[in-house]
């Protein structure tokens, strides 16, 4: 694969081809007046005076023209890069930089392959806390304990995570889309699943024997976010032996976990009691203990954001 530095090299030599001027000594003359009287090239050199000679500045020529062709008609082809001169020893070089464009594209590609979301709209990517309407009162305290989630997760790398709970369509999960990014913009690994789906599709790990590895990837990662909790058909052995070994597994490392559901954590621990083929509150109160430990329940309340 052709590396960045030979596609830079083969781009300006292209332009530097196709540049319209007169052939001969006298256009090579022109275009090295031209360069050396350009602002960007005339504060180089002051700032360099006292590290460059005459004959320095005069065998550098070749650079300097470069960076000024490079700046005045771009090469299409390198346009995510901006040209800079720099000191090459005794001569000036000069070098290709990212621009702030493209420093912040690759920044936000980074941070979005540090979220995987299973079972869940990608448009949750493009969420931001700052898309989020601070002028409703119903999320105010879920705001509130976001913004707190996330300075204590930025100074300790984990953190009480966030039971939100309130009524369809107040906005829990975009508020959890606006906590992910965050979290992934600055380096942590996310993954954001709907439980519900999450659970019934484990059978298909069945075939090649890779239910372990799957539940052990979601109880690592450095913040889970399980949405829709309540909502999932629980078989006991879903319920102790997937959700349970998850929460457990996190619980036991202090790994940030944060929740949405429809239920209050009262009503979800009865949720956890009836399962297929059996009512066991017992094994529900030590599943609640879990989600109690990681995370603080907090309601959202507002009007039902997805009949507008």
């Amino acid at each position: 694969m052709e590396s960045i530095g030979e596609m830079l090299k083969k781009a300006m030599a292209d332009s530097l081809k196709d540049q319209e001027r007169p052939a001969g000594a006298e256009s090579a003359q022109e275009l090295a007046d031209r360069a050396i009287k350009d602002p960007d090239v005339q504060k180089f050199l002051k700032e360099h005076a006292s590290e460059l000679s005459k004959q320095a500045v005069q065998d550098s020529m070749t650079n300097i023209c470069e960076f000024y062709l490079q700046k005045t008609s771009p090469v299409k082809a390198i346009a995510d890069y901006q040209a800079e001169l720099f000191m090459n020893g005794p001569l000036i070089g000069v070098r290709y930089l990212p621009t702030a464009a493209k420093r912040q594209r690759d920044e936000e590609r980074a941070a979005e392959s540090r979220i995987e979301l299973i079972d869940m709209p990608k448009k949750l990517r493009r969420i931001t806390l700052t898309d989020l309407d601070k002028g409703d009162p119903g999320r105010n305290a879920a705001l509130l304990a976001v913004g707190k989630f996330l300075d204590e997760y930025e100074k300790h790398h984990t953190a009480k995570g966030l039971y939100l709970t309130g009524d369809f369509g107040v906005g829990k999960t975009y508020i959890m889309a606006g906590l992910a990014n965050r979290v992934a913009k600055n380096g942590g690994k996310v993954i954001f699943l709907h439980l519900p789906t999450f659970i019934s599709g484990l059978s298909s790990h069945f075939s090649d024997n890779s239910l372990q590895k799957e539940i052990q990837r979601v109880a690592s990662c450095d913040v889970l976010i399980l949405d829709d909790i309540g909502a999932e058909t629980l078989s006991q052995w879903s319920r102790d032996d997937v959700l349970g070994v998850i929460l457990q597994s996190r619980m036991d490392n202090d790994l940030a976990t944060c929740f949405t559901s429809n239920m209050e954590m009262d009503d979800l621990e009865d949720h956890f009691a009836s399962t297929k083929n059996a009512v066991d509150p017992v094994k529900a109160a030590r599943l609640m203990q879990r989600v109690r430990y990681l995370a603080k329940e907090i309601i959202v309340t507002g009007r039902n954001r997805r009949l507008n």
